[in-house]
């Protein structure tokens, strides 16, 4: 039996003073000051969220729980005959902060083990869709079709404690974050394998069995455990991070908030970038007829791109100031495992041209690689090579750091997501136009 919830209800109590102090004692104390570009730029900077489970530092990258990407990959308890560490394990260091041990991983591994039978009807309800249905729509909807199994409403109408409301929200998140895997994979099978549906293997860890119901050979049970990892959490302000927490804030359940958390992320300008990042290097190969160039040749195409008016897709990062750890984490990979791969040789041509060429171009601030530059091309190496299922892969994973974020905002009572707006007049009083 895993003791993850009693250890979270330690770290819970523990928080909830520092919380009230801080609202108590320090409430009218300023963080900083909101521009009129802020306003209307989408509230970009703007310091008005709270998250303990992840930041990003512009030169270290994304920290989880304070640890960067190398040190989680390194200190995390790694699944037996794999390199990559278990999911199941992230998730706690997530919620707790704490490295677990191998005997709370395996813990935690049951209990998500016990917890992933997904029920029949969510799988009719994906069956009767339209054929053509976008794989985020029916991810979405598969998800939100959950929602009456969910025990916070159960609890939340027989009249809970606010200060316990945590529980049920840890069960649901639980229960929903074991179901996942297999509902992304029977959604990929019946969309693009004839509905050739593999059955779950219940002696495999999240991402050993996500792979196995893929239907892809090792490695790939790594690749999944390392993408769904990286991909888990960006702190509280992006789009899908922050949707899943305003919707809980009105104490909408877990299957409600994570399903509008995949919304958000279907968005072009948020999930579906490393889909355009891998379908722009392929047009460059094309352009090329599939020869690897040199890095002069790769240099004169990127500078005719730019002096064309376009950007380098995959390159440039609105925090980040050098390569993005989860750029490098993968490309890590991909240096031993797929180094021979032809999109990687592109891949890798244009790391080594690109980050010189925008310094020198001096539009970018950061010239640097993110994470979308590399991640399309290790899924299509392994043959997953149907783009609009890429973001599926994104949502499995950023329900990790969503959830946890919202256990922790119930655990500390955080009110209902209430902004206030400002007509353009108002605005232009402000700013002194006449």
């Amino acid at each position: 039996m895993s003791n993850l919830k009693e250890k979270l209800a330690e770290k819970i109590d523990a928080q909830r003073p520092r919380t009230i102090r801080l609202l108590k004692e320090y409430g009218d104390t300023k963080v900083g000051d909101v521009t009129i570009q802020q306003i209307i730029g989408g509230m970009r900077g703007v310091k008005c969220l709270t998250t303990d489970i992840s930041y990003l530092d512009p030169y270290e990258g994304i920290r989880f729980r304070g640890y960067t990407i190398p040190e989680v990959l390194e200190k995390l308890p790694k699944v037996p005959g794999g390199e990559m560490p278990y999911v199941e394990g992230f998730f706690y260091l997530l919620l707790t902060g704490d490295v677990p041990t191998d005997e709370e991983v395996s813990a935690v591994a049951e209990e998500f083990n016990k917890r992933k039978k997904v029920p029949e009807y969510v799988f009719d309800m994906l069956r009767a869709l339209p054929e053509d249905s976008h794989p985020m729509a029916m991810f979405s909807a598969a998800i939100v079709s959950m929602q009456k199994e969910s025990e916070f409403v159960k609890e939340y109408n027989a009249g809970i404690n606010k200060f316990d409301m945590w529980k049920p929200t840890y069960e649901d998140a639980l229960n929903l974050l074991a179901k996942l895997p297999e509902v992304a994979a029977f959604i990929y099978r019946l969309k693009y394998k004839g509905g050739d549906i593999i059955a779950p293997d219940p002696n495999l860890d999240m991402g050993g069995n996500f792979a196995h119901m893929m239907g892809i050979d090792k490695p790939y049970d790594d690749v999944a455990r390392l993408y769904f990892l990286l991909h888990s959490d960006h702190e509280s302000g992006n789009v899908s991070a922050h949707t899943g927490h305003l919707v809980a804030s009105a104490l909408s359940d877990m299957y409600y908030s994570i399903s509008a958390m995949i919304n958000g992320l279907a968005g072009p300008l948020h999930g579906l970038a490393n889909q355009e990042v891998l379908r722009w290097i392929q047009g460059v190969m094309d352009k090329m007829g599939g020869k690897v160039p040199t890095k002069e040749e790769m240099t004169k195409f990127v500078w005719d791109t730019l002096n064309s008016g376009q950007v380098i897709p995959g390159y440039g990062h609105a925090v980040l100031r050098k390569t993005d750890p989860r750029y490098q984490a993968q490309r890590e990979f991909c240096l031993k495992h797929l180094p021979d791969d032809p999109i990687f040789a592109y891949v890798n041509v244009l790391y080594e041209v690109v980050p010189d060429i925008l310094q020198e171009h001096g539009h970018a601030k950061n010239p640097w690689p993110n994470v979308d530059a590399q991640s399309g091309v290790i899924q299509w190496h392994y043959g997953l090579k149907e783009y609009d299922f890429y973001t599926v892969l994104f949502g499995v994973g950023r329900a990790l750091g969503v959830a946890a974020n919202i256990v922790w905002d119930r655990a500390l009572g955080y009110p209902i997501e209430r902004p206030k707006s400002l007509t353009t007049p108002m605005l232009e009083e402000i700013a002194g136009i006449k």
